[in-house]
Order: C-alpha cells, then sequence, then structure tokens
C-alpha cells in the first residue's frame, strides 16, 4: 500500500462498493419477486443483449418451462409474466457484467501507470477472482432450478453466496480507505473499542448470513410474533429435519431463531460501540460515523422486527439494503480507529503491528 493518499484509486475502488451494493439492490429484487430460476441460461461473455425476437423469448421462455418450479408453482405463466420475471434478473446480471469491466479496465490502467504497486495488484486480482466464484456460485444456483426439483434457490447456496459477497464488499471498501487515507490518525486509548468494531464487523456479516437463509427458506413467512415465537421461548419442531445440521440451514423456524439471537446480540455489540464512540473524543469525522452507525442499527433492528411481525418481504428487502449499508457504516468506524495504541506515559510503539495492517490491508 503507497504511503502517500491516491485519491484517484481510492474513489475508483468505492464506486466498485457501490455497485456491489447495486448487485445487492437486483438480486434482492429478483428474489423477492421470485425471479430467481427464470433465466436457464448463462453466457458470461454474449448473454449481454436481452432477447430481441418473438422467437428468441420463446426459446428462454421454453427454458424455465422445463423447470419444476414452472410446473409446480406457474404452469399457468403467460410469456408476458416470464419477460416481466425476466428483465429484472437480466439486469442484474448485466450490471455484473458491467462492474466486471469497471474492475478490470481502470485496474490494468493503475497498474500499468504505476498507482498501483504490485502486492495492490496481486491483490485487488485476488479480489477480482472471488467476484467470479461469487457469479459462478449464483449461476449455479439458477443451474440447480432446471436440474433438480427444487422449487426455490436453496439455502445451503444462497447462505454462502450472500456472505461471500459481504466478504468482498468489506475487503474492497477497507482497502478503498485506506488508499484514500494510507496513514492511521494516531489515537492514545480506545483500544477496547477497536476491539469491539472488530467484533461489531464480523457479527453483521454473521448475522447477514443468518438473514440470507431466513428468505432462502421462506422463514419470514412463520411465528410472527415478537419477541416470543407464538408464545414458545424456543422453536416448536426447530430440530425435525434430519441429519440435525440441517435445520440450522434450511428449517423455517430455525433459522428465524437463530436469526433473531444473533442479530439481537450484534446490534447491543454494536450499540455499545456506538456509544463509545460518541463518548471519546475522536474528532468531528469519526463523531458523524459513529452518529451515522447508531441511527443505522437502530433502524435495522426496528425494520427486522416489523418484516417478522408483519411476514412482509418487501420489508425485509429494505432490511437487507439497510444491513449492507449498516456493514459499511461498521467498518469506516472501524477503519477511522486503526491508530489507536494502548495508553502509555511514553509509547513509541506504532498504532498497530505494521504487518497486520498489511494483512488488513
Amino acid at each position: 500500500m503507497n504511503s502517500k493518499p491516491d485519491r484517484l484509486v481510492g474513489n475508483w475502488l468505492l464506486l466498485l462498493c457501490f455497485m456491489i451494493f447495486g448487485m445487492v439492490v437486483g438480486g434482492g429484487h429478483a428474489r423477492t419477486i421470485g425471479a430467481g430460476f427464470i433465466i436457464q441460461d448463462w453466457q458470461p461473455m454474449t448473454g449481454v443483449i436481452p432477447p430481441l425476437t418473438p422467437a428468441a423469448w420463446q426459446h428462454m421462455f421454453g427454458l424455465y418451462r422445463q423447470t419444476a418450479q414452472f410446473r409446480t408453482l406457474h404452469p399457468a405463466m403467460t410469456l408476458a409474466q416470464f419477460q416481466a420475471l425476466f428483465m429484472p434478473m437480466f439486469l442484474d446480471r448485466d450490471w455484473g457484467r458491467l462492474m466486471a469491466l469497471v474492475f478490470a479496465i481502470p485496474l490494468g490502467a493503475f497498474w500499468w501507470r504505476g498507482r498501483v504497486s504490485n502486492r495492490l495488484g496481486l491483490w485487488l486480482m485476488a479480489l477480482f477472482a472471488a467476484g467470479a466464484a461469487e457469479a459462478t456460485m449464483g449461476w449455479y444456483m439458477t443451474y440447480q432450478g432446471m436440474t433438480s426439483n427444487i422449487l426455490h434457490p436453496s439455502p445451503l447456496y444462497l447462505g454462502p453466496h450472500f456472505i461471500l459477497a459481504m466478504l468482498i464488499f468489506t475487503a474492497m471498501l477497507w482497502t478503498a480507505l485506506s488508499i484514500r487515507h494510507p496513514e492511521p490518525e494516531p489515537i492514545t486509548g480506545h483500544t477496547g473499542l477497536r476491539a469491539l468494531l472488530t467484533a461489531s464487523v464480523a457479527l453483521i456479516v454473521i448475522t447477514i448470513g443468518l438473514g440470507a437463509l431466513v428468505a432462502a427458506t421462506g422463514g419470514i413467512h412463520v411465528y410472527n410474533t415478537f419477541p416470543l415465537m407464538d408464545g414458545h421461548a424456543l422453536p416448536p419442531q426447530g430440530l425435525k429435519l434430519h441429519p440435525v445440521w440441517l435445520n440450522f440451514l434450511a428449517n423455517k423456524a430455525t433459522v428465524q431463531f437463530d436469526h433473531r439471537v444473533v442479530a439481537t446480540i450484534t446490534a447491543i455489540v454494536v450499540v455499545v460501540a456506538a456509544v463509545m464512540g460518541l463518548r471519546a473524543p475522536l474528532g468531528p469525522k469519526a463523531r458523524d460515523l459513529f452518529l451515522l452507525l447508531a441511527g443505522l442499527v437502530t433502524m435495522q433492528y426496528i425494520l427486522g422486527m416489523s418484516a417478522l411481525v408483519s411476514g412482509m418481504g418487501e420489508i425485509g428487502y429494505i432490511h437487507e439494503l439497510n444491513a449492507v449499508l449498516l456493514l459499511a457504516a461498521c467498518v469506516a468506524c472501524r477503519h477511522a480507529m486503526r491508530g489507536a495504541s494502548a495508553r502509555t506515559v511514553e509509547s513509541t510503539v506504532p498504532a498497530e503491528n505494521p504487518l497486520v495492517m498489511k494483512a488488513a490491508e
């Protein structure tokens, strides 16, 4: 990582973070309207143009009509209805293709001109490879719709698919912020707050993954009471699936219970971190970040309870988008605390172990 700020490269990576958020917007919308299996064709390089002729539309519709989802859930679907579901999913795929170009072309230019070091370039190539794996996983979930009798994208893939996206998002955002602000601002003390923010980022990612399981299983439509689950502290038949571990991935009641518990723990930890940050003398920029963190975590918990009690997938979709914004705010707060060091009378210890910083950045 260069020791001098490079706002151009940093802003380019921030743009990519925005585009990842755009993928969540598009993918979440497609899932909410039930379009996950609608396109049974994957042509990464040549499929950038939607069907343009009646014959092309009939071909794509014919592929979908071979799926168990069509035969079981939508046997009376018309071509017009198919097209209405097709386009949101198609635009989501094209957004992913555009993101690949926005990543690869500037990376080549910056690397060639020396604005990206070999070390940073290899790190970004690793993130690009992770993005390619993310796209492949998404395609495989769609492919399962044609080759199996499942009616919706499997939570066994959708959960890891979303977690990987959030890990890429977190790494990209941290890298962008580190390029824009390569030198940590020295902060005396507050190492506990820094550790709490690290735990908060991890908990948010885990909670997002559990939320993806709720969305994938349709868990939002059962036990629509809070804080108890229809009068029960634990969900009845929470371990009805065999083997037992499958309940934690595919049992609607169990994944909803897990999400409730972990989300509550996450909210408490993040609120404590936000309050500690607001009480600490960290300057106006950090204060604004912690205010944002406090506001987003409060909104996230309210949205989660509202989605649960109402059983409305649309509120759950907004809840999902806000989760990504919450993760971004928490990462930004943690990045602002990089320079925290133990409080000593005379200290020449650097703000963070350089090796740790390099690994993180």
